[in-house]
């Protein structure tokens, strides 16, 4: 089994994942490049290899529970533990009128944006708890602040989506939890928003790259023993729940 520190970034074929996964391999993680699509994971991990940057493909849907053990297994085989999670992968559905969304959407982001991370996180707990220090982040968003949703003279208030914004103020609920479950262990959980970022998810609109996104975002895979725990982050520090 190899030493070197070891990443697993769901949805990291491209975006703020892919961005994420490039700028941790330059500084030496061995990176386990999580995708759906092997033909995208594959083309991404190539990319990463090109860099000088060691990569592996690893077949996981946050929605199928068995490509998660699969997953867990092909790390465990190959290092035994697994020093950072990065909970990436997200979706959006429906509309921005939350009268109008329908049910059947707001389930399919629960799926991923919640319930996807929490069995990622659940079933690679064994192998975080083997590295010396493993690392948890969650990657949410300002939209799921309470304080900025409830805030009209906050940016984030006029984005009123009932599945996404809620489903990020889940997830943000999961971090805490989960925080506190470890927090007498070397192991710290965070969330982190990266910012209204130019991606798939929102057509390319967002103000800022993903390079700026994801120095946010390993920012919090970064931290030492004297790092926050059971936090939420953006760029410029602590924001509210």
């Amino acid at each position: 089994m190899t030493q070197e520190q070891t990443v697993l970034i769901t949805g990291a074929n491209k975006g703020i994942g892919y961005e994420a996964a490039r700028q941790l391999g330059q500084k030496g993680y061995y990176i386990y490049l999580g995708a759906r699509q092997p033909a995208y994971g594959q083309q991404a991990v190539e990319k990463l290899q090109s860099e000088g940057i060691q990569a592996e493909y690893v077949q996981i849907d946050v929605t199928d529970v068995a490509t998660i053990h699969s997953a867990a297994e092909q790390i465990r085989q190959r290092s035994g533990s697994l020093d950072v999670l990065i909970n990436n992968a997200g979706i959006v559905a429906g509309g921005n009128v939350p009268s109008e969304e329908k049910i059947e959407d707001i389930r399919t982001v629960y799926e991923v944006n919640v319930f996807g991370a929490i069995q990622v996180l659940q079933i690679m707990l064994p192998l975080i708890k083997e590295a010396p220090q493993g690392r948890i982040v969650n990657v949410s968003s300002g939209l799921g602040s309470l304080a900025f949703n409830s805030d009209p003279s906050h940016e984030h208030y006029k984005a009123n989506s009932l599945s996404y914004n809620s489903s990020k103020t889940a997830l943000n609920a999961v971090t805490v939890i989960f925080s506190k479950e470890y927090k007498e262990t070397p192991i710290k959980i965070n969330s982190v928003d990266p910012g209204y970022t130019a991606t798939d998810l929102n057509g390319n609109s967002g103000p800022r790259t993903v390079e700026h996104a994801a120095q946010t975002v390993i920012g919090l895979a970064l931290i030492d023993e004297n790092g926050p725990t059971g936090q939420f982050y953006d760029e410029n520090g602590p924001i509210p729940w």
